[in-house]
């Protein structure tokens, strides 16, 4: 009897060191110096993270992918829509270059999901891909079925969660959105027919960050705010309350069969009051907890398929929601963890796996010069490093918020500097800047070092082969 309690023991010791079944991360790149792909596989790797799902479909980057046994979904930008939706053999060349030739190196890449668009239906679009998106996505799955891969490679659409609403009263009156509930009721049967997921993004956060007198508590896990009576189930987190509105909007739309998958979910630490570490910590411990018990929610029991949002943060995303758009990383820039992650769901205070073997650009930052004293002088300049660069850590109640005014103006100095490759033109701002070698990082505010990024060199690459192709047709112009 002790010889098996022991045995009990070490497995579930074994069991906390692994991740949540099933977890996926996003990982995106609109950042100046994207992570090597390399380094993001081992990172995924060490934190026995299963899942990614990327934004778009780079050949380069997905093939590093391949042999790791990694799930992968991939992207097929807004912007691309049209397009497939009007020209099927553009999205037969497509999964032929981008899914089945993938299948086929060194191992093959394990590719699950193909995301047709993403959240084409957000109300600041105006309709612009409503008559789009559910043709292209048709096409996708449909030419995904005739390459013999439509078995194991579905197409789904992410989707905000602003597509469906209960009102106050509670998940039970959930329903698609008015003006898309028709090509929503298609887009879900469709889903059904073709056993492919609703992928649906939730964020908590924007709660809080849209309605100061939303009750912050019930963006968490812990059940300590008043939480929303519907009928004999009280719902005492969004999340939960969230999931089950979408799956009443399902049943009303004759589709409540169709597998929910969390396509994004998550907590920024910089650019808002409530976006700070201590809350993401807070947000990440509840729901990795929550998703380890494969409880589910009280519509939808047992196990979830989620994709946390996001592995890295991302300088160069558009802030129109918000400057918190560059931070969503669970991770910084350069792949170094951020706070405490327990991928175990067990709760414990550990820090997650951090990028190895990173290589950055030599230890030196771009800061205005001493001699300098008439501060109201450089608004100007620092307007135009912010707008090119990324100050978006200086907004009120962000890491570099409380930083003197000489700081701003260095903090602002460094980033363009560093987002221009250490440039020598990029730290000159009308004679008012220096290179130093002493770092300026104050506090919890980091002034950030650019690291060397293989993105940038594959890019390199690609065009020193165009410009060699260029010049040798040149040559053979004069010759002949």
């Amino acid at each position: 009897m002790a010889r098996a309690m022991v045995l009990i023991w070490v497995w579930c010791a074994v069991l906390a060191t692994t991740c949540v079944n099933g977890l996926g991360v996003n990982w995106g790149t609109q950042a100046s110096s994207p992570l090597d792909p390399k380094y993001v596989v081992q990172m995924l790797k060490d934190n026995k993270i299963k899942k990614v799902k990327l934004f778009d479909s780079d050949h380069w980057t997905v093939n590093h992918f391949a042999g790791t046994g990694i799930e992968v979904a991939l992207g097929i930008p807004n912007l691309n829509l049209k397009e497939f939706s009007d020209d099927y053999d553009t999205v037969q060349d497509y999964v032929k270059e981008n899914v089945s030739d993938h299948l086929r190196d060194h191992g093959g890449v394990n590719i699950k999901y193909i995301a047709v668009g993403n959240e084409p239906f957000l109300k600041a679009y105006k309709g612009k891909f409503e008559k789009t998106v559910f043709p292209a996505l048709k096409n996708v799955q449909k030419a995904l079925n005739e390459a013999g891969l439509g078995h194991k490679i579905k197409a789904t659409i992410p989707q905000n969660a602003d597509v469906y609403n209960s009102g106050t009263a509670g998940p039970s009156a959930g329903n698609f959105r008015a003006d898309i509930r028709d090509v929503m009721i298609k887009i879900s049967r469709f889903l059904d027919q073709n056993n492919s997921p609703f992928m649906v993004n939730i964020y908590p956060f924007l709660s809080l960050y849209e309605n100061d007198n939303f009750p912050v508590e019930f963006a968490f896990f812990e059940g300590g705010g008043q939480g929303v009576q519907d009928g004999n189930i009280h719902y005492t987190n969004m999340f939960d309350a969230n999931l089950d509105t979408l799956k009443y909007s399902l049943k009303k739309a004759g589709a409540s069969n169709v597998k929910i998958v969390v396509g994004e979910i998550g907590w920024p630490t910089n650019g808002h009051k409530q976006a700070n570490a201590k809350m993401a910590e807070k947000f990440y411990n509840g729901l990795l907890q929550k998703l380890a018990s494969s409880k589910g929610t009280p519509l939808n029991p047992g196990y979830i398929e989620v994709y946390l949002f996001s592995l890295t943060d991302e300088n160069t995303k558009s802030v129109a929601p918000g400057y918190f758009e560059r931070h969503w990383g669970i991770f910084r820039y350069d792949g170094q963890p951020k706070y405490p992650v327990d991928f175990s769901g067990q709760g414990n205070e550990k820090m997650p796996v951090g990028a190895k073997h990173v290589k950055y650009m030599p230890h030196q930052w771009c800061v205005l010069k001493d001699d300098i004293k008439n501060l109201k002088s450089m608004k100007g300049n620092m307007d135009y490093a912010c707008s090119l660069g990324d100050c978006t850590s200086l907004s009120y109640g962000s890491t570099c918020n409380k930083l003197s005014e000489r700081k701003n103006i260095s903090y602002a100095f460094n980033m363009y500097f560093q987002m221009n490759e250490q440039s020598v033109e990029a730290c000159d701002f009308n004679g008012a800047a220096k290179i130093t070698k002493q770092n300026f990082s104050d506090g919890e505010c980091l002034f950030p070092v650019e690291i060397i990024s293989g993105a940038r060199k594959e890019l390199a690459g690609i065009l020193s082969g165009v410009v060699s192709s260029m010049m040798m047709m040149m040559m053979l112009m004069v010759l002949f």
